[in-house]
């Protein structure tokens, strides 16, 4: 039988490389794989779509979804997951607390990114910092100039400006002109080697455990999308996908686990992963939909109530029909 050529898009993680070295297989595919960094990768799979099988923005999938023109349908592979906590950045010498940003301005690259919705989601449900208590400004984190990929239309009363032309949000924090900073990046060397300039939680970790200990929620940022005309005409398709990527995480966490010589350019790796699981369980990056409800059922409903889907999505409506469940021995 001859395996279907099909583009792959995605990041270079650990819990990608058994797919990129050819240890895992997609059942019945003959993969072109390109690794990208997401800006990239998400820009071309909104704009002119790309590719076959592509990591995608959670929050750009769902603006297209809930409009019903997504040329993809996602299958629940979280490939990034993160606490947002440390992507909020202020001007330390006026901002001393969440709080302090009411009628302040933070700068950010684009407002419907998945980080944003989750930062903004804190701000709100912790410390009562609505999208409207702020003045929004958009602009580059390197490069000025940065276009929203996606078409909005934001509810009345949020206020979102561009930066001045040839500026980027970088340096007009650096500079004082902006109160804070929201990003999946963080801002410019020069912004950081600023002692004004520091993170909004003085201990994000701490921050964001309380999070997820209160809420047990861990935020998504990223599913995998497959091309909808393809599973049209191959139905096979999107569970081969959900199989192999899930093999690919499982590789990586068993060479996380073997410690013996550490796998990653880091210190204190068995101290950490023994602290996760400890705290968020032995499934700690869990993919499918059963383990994921309450993390996913909250985006949803920021990701509306912020204005980004036009309508509330529920869970049942996002993933492809052959994913929600799978077997067991």
């Amino acid at each position: 039988m001859t395996k279907l050529r099909l583009s792959v898009a995605m990041g270079d993680y650990d819990r990608t490389r058994a797919l990129l070295d050819g240890r895992v297989q997609i059942d019945g595919v003959d993969p072109v794989y390109m690794t990208l960094y997401p800006e990239e990768m998400f820009f071309r799979a909104m704009r002119s779509q790309d590719f076959d099988i592509c990591e995608l923005s959670f929050s750009s999938y769902m603006v297209k979804t809930a409009q019903n023109t997504c040329p993809y349908v996602a299958i629940p592979v979280f490939l990034s997951r993160a606490f947002r906590h440390t992507s909020i950045y202020v001007r330390k010498d006026r901002i001393q607390k969440p709080e302090d940003l009411k009628g302040r301005r933070i700068g950010l690259p684009e407002y419907q990114l998945s980080a944003h919705v989750w930062a903004r989601a804190i701000l709100q449900d912790d410390h009562g910092v609505h999208p409207e208590d702020v003045t929004w400004v958009r602009g580059g984190i390197e490069t000025p100039g940065r276009p929203e990929k996606i078409a909005l239309k934001l509810p009345p009363g949020v206020r979102l400006e561009n930066a001045p032309e040839g500026t980027t949000i970088s340096e007009l924090l650096d500079r004082g002109e902006i109160d804070g900073f929201m990003a999946p990046r963080p801002p410019s060397a020069q912004a950081l080697s600023n002692p004004a300039v520091g993170w909004l939680y003085d201990d994000p970790t701490a921050a964001a455990k309380d999070y997820f200990k209160r809420t047990g929620i861990f935020p998504i940022m990223h599913v995998v999308g497959v091309r909808k005309t393809l599973c049209e005409q191959h139905p096979w398709l999107p569970m081969a996908v959900f199989k192999a990527f899930n093999q690919a995480k499982g590789a990586a966490l068993e060479a996380l686990s073997d410690t013996s010589a550490t796998k990653v350019t880091l210190p204190f790796v068995e101290e950490q992963l023994k602290a996760a699981r400890e705290t968020m369980g032995q499934d700690f990056w869990s993919y499918g939909v059963g383990a994921n409800r309450a993390t996913l059922d909250a985006f949803l409903r920021h990701h509306h109530a912020q204005g980004l889907s036009q309508k509330r999505m529920q869970i049942e409506e996002i993933f492809h029909p052959a994913t929600y469940e799978t077997y067991a021995i």
